[in-house]
């Protein structure tokens, strides 16, 4: 028997409806990436031949031209300058507050700084643009910063601080957020990817963008930072678990929690972490901004011996897939997350 003309029509719109862009609020189940593909990206950036990525080196700008390419292959819009995804800044080094040289941004001229204290590098910006005629003008941001500290003290014969989980892990979770968002439907609002640099020297990175943003800030209504996603921790649940630093501060927290995503708050609170990141300077102007993590205190931090070997990658892919649903979820919320009382940090 022929099947009747309208009921092929109405099947062929319920299969349309079940393939069509996610619905506001939803975050759909994610498939994590292949976990082999995500530790050979994490193994290029931490090779030896990057020297450790300090910011203002020749590793550093290797770095950022890997990460520009992988946004490039990715589709994503480029966000830097003069079309490209390298936002180019000039630094100067400075002695900080602690007594150890930082990177000190500056807008112009540097012929008054000696040229052993001068430094170029750049943040690295791709961007996913939204499709919503009312959100698609506003913006999250979500960001990892690629430096790390070089090259320092041999340990064991071993003088390449190689940053695997510090950052290297955050950038490629980043990286793959980007990916999923490029190659799925486009979310309401717009993401802006964003690998920072500086982070290690006194965040100049995040310094330029918040003087140079992508999309204006006033228009930015969440910043998501993935800082050391690379190994479990036992005290926030073990593999594939992550944590949130000020959980409490806002309604990001509760929200993901609440859609089943494996984000918990932060179990240091004595560490301080919320103000230790990129997500401080976006959070101090007022922009609703976290970190997400799962560092364990590993006592590889900063020393030679955070390398691509002591990488989770099963762990880590987990993580990357509770990214991709987190980022999709609030770039197609009705409303963004908002400070709870009490929670925004005093601006300095």
């Amino acid at each position: 028997m022929p099947v009747p003309k309208r009921l092929i029509s109405l099947l062929v719109a319920a299969l349309a409806a079940c393939h069509s862009s996610p619905r506001a609020g939803d975050a759909p189940d994610v498939a994590p990436p292949d976990s082999g593909e995500v530790r050979a990206m994490v193994a290029v950036l931490a090779a030896d031949s990057m020297e450790g990525r300090r910011t203002g080196t020749p590793g550093a700008a290797r770095a950022a031209r890997y990460i520009a390419d992988l946004m490039r292959q990715a589709g994503l819009e480029p966000g830097g300058d003069g079309g490209s995804y390298l936002q180019r800044m000039q630094l100067a080094a400075v002695v900080g507050r602690r007594g150890q040289p930082e990177m000190e941004v500056r807008d112009g001229t540097t012929d008054s700084i000696p040229p052993e204290r001068r430094a170029a590098d750049q943040n690295v910006i791709g961007i996913v643009r939204g499709r919503d005629p009312a959100l698609r003008d506003r913006a999250i941001v979500v960001g990892a910063h690629y430096d790390h500290i070089g090259l320092g003290r041999p340990v064991d014969g071993d003088s390449v601080y190689n940053g695997a989980d510090d950052d290297a892990s955050g950038v490629v979770t980043v990286l793959e957020v980007a990916r999923a968002l490029a190659r799925g439907p486009a979310p309401r609002r717009t993401v802006v990817f964003v690998a920072f640099t500086g982070e290690e020297m006194g965040g100049a990175g995040r310094e330029w963008y918040v003087q140079h943003p992508a999309v204006p800030l006033d228009r930015t209504d969440l910043v998501l930072v993935v800082e050391m996603v690379g190994r479990p921790d036992s005290a926030a649940g073990g593999t594939g678990r992550a944590w949130l630093t000020g959980f409490e501060r806002s309604t990001l927290g509760e929200t993901l929690a609440a859609r089943g995503l494996a984000v918990r708050p932060d179990p240091h609170p004595d560490m301080r972490f919320f103000e230790r990141s990129d997500n401080i300077a976006f959070a101090r102007l007022g922009i609703v901004s976290h970190a997400l993590s799962s560092y364990g205190l590993h006592e590889d931090y900063h020393q030679p011996s955070d390398e691509v070997g002591r990488i989770d990658a099963a762990h880590m892919a987990q993580v990357v897939g509770t990214a991709i649903r987190a980022v999709r979820l609030a770039a197609d919320a009705d409303s963004p997350p908002a400070w709870k009382p009490g929670g925004r940090p005093e601006s300095q």
